[in-house]
């Protein structure tokens, strides 16, 4: 039996929370969870993170967390950024895998990326100024006083100011995750991303990092600078050395990559802004957040989550998809070495997809038709796929 805290957030996060307990206890392992509210109203009410969630997670080193709301310019921060920093939780890995059934414009090419996001850096450290204050004006003096050749031309009380720090050890850290993922997992390749060639002193070092471990790995280099490969060529490639083929693009041009030939890619190393927005845009290609799972690993712990929202709107209305927080679960299966348990519960899903019978509404074809089933039903549905398998 597995100790695991239980996170059921707030908003739909406790309908799909039940839902993924009851598709995870339909595999036959046996958990033991450690219930921890902290919703948006147990944190507006306590002023915080309970001690006690952290006290659980640190105790039990796994946790499942349902969705919680952050409020959008104001209030407290992201309670998925606190736990990260507090718990050491440095990798964030988001797979983003085509499913049957799933609606897609890219459903033929099969897409199976991953996303792998350093979690603690950059400019979601949280080092920041806000405008108008006294401790801002002085950094933006000291700033303008060094000899750097730039400055921050702005007024000092209009100017709020973010910090955006790049450790080697983080880089180091996150991209030997990356590689180890891939060399185990048999993936093909590790894109390493950022925007070098405007901060260079962050994302360059970014860069030289990236390299490093990559060298060490003894992948095989793709350039940018030279031609892109040619589908053929990369797709199933296995190149000498460790298997690896190690590539480098800008953001941008990224973006444009995975939109015209995402399935060029397969493992994506980036920073934390960078793995935030790319995450959402690789979920999107293969039909949404509402089937898009996450896992956040440090050397002590690790949570697994869904990367969409807590929709607040459709609370207590039986009626989101379960899907991203299922899948979540089974990679904390794969997490706790029960292999077999999370590939009976991810043929499962797939199976009750690609049916299209007994799924949510935005997993219909018309997001209208009166058939499509409830939260609670779906996983039903999930559940007695499993004994059929």
């Amino acid at each position: 039996m597995y100790d695991v805290t239980l996170i059921p957030g707030d908003g739909v996060g406790p309908e799909i929370a039940q839902a993924t307990i009851k598709c995870l206890e339909a595999t036959g392992v046996k958990f033991n969870w450690d219930v921890q509210e902290c919703g948006i109203e147990v944190i507006e009410k306590v002023g915080k993170v309970p001690d006690s969630v952290l006290t659980s997670v640190r105790k039990n080193k796994v946790a499942l967390k349902a969705p919680i709301t952050t409020p959008i310019g104001k209030g407290f921060r992201s309670v998925n950024v606190f736990l990260r920093q507090e718990l050491g939780l440095f990798a964030c890995l988001r797979p983003c895998k085509s499913y049957p059934g799933v609606r897609t414009f890219f459903s033929e090419l099969g897409v199976d990326l991953v996303v792998v996001r350093e979690n603690t850096e950059d400019l979601y450290a949280g080092v920041e100024f806000q405008a108008g204050q006294p401790a801002t004006a002085e950094l933006i003096d000291a700033i303008n006083a060094r000899a750097t050749g730039k400055k921050i031309s702005t007024g000092k009380s209009t100017t709020g100011v973010s910090i955006k720090p790049i450790s080697y050890e983080g880089t180091r850290n996150i991209a030997n995750f990356a590689f180890d993922y891939a060399v185990k997992a048999g993936r093909k390749s590790v894109t390493s991303v950022c925007k070098a060639n405007i901060m260079k002193f962050t994302d360059g070092l970014w860069y030289d990092e990236t390299r490093a471990v990559a060298t060490a790995y003894n992948a095989k280099y793709e350039w940018p600078e030279l031609s892109v490969p040619a589908d053929k060529e990369l797709a199933g490639k296995v190149p000498d050395g460790s298997g690896i083929v190690y590539m480098e693009r800008l953001i941008d041009n990224m973006c444009m990559q995975l939109v015209q030939k995402p399935e060029l890619y397969d493992v994506i190393l980036l920073p934390n802004l960078y793995g935030d927005i790319l995450s959402d845009l690789c979920a999107g290609l293969v039909g949404g957040l509402g089937v898009a799972p996450g896992a956040n690993y440090g050397p002590d712990a690790a949570i697994f989550e869904a990367t969409h929202g807590s929709a607040p709107k459709y609370k207590g209305q039986n009626k989101v998809n379960p899907t991203a927080l299922i899948l979540s679960g089974k990679l904390m299966l794969e997490h706790l070495g029960e292999t077999a348990a999370a590939e009976k519960l991810e043929a499962a899903v797939a199976a009750v997809i690609a049916e299209g019978k007994d799924v949510t509404y935005d997993l219909k074809a018309d997001r209208n038709d009166p058939t499509a089933v409830g939260t609670s039903q779906m996983a039903d549905a999930i559940c007695a796929k499993m004994k059929s398998l």
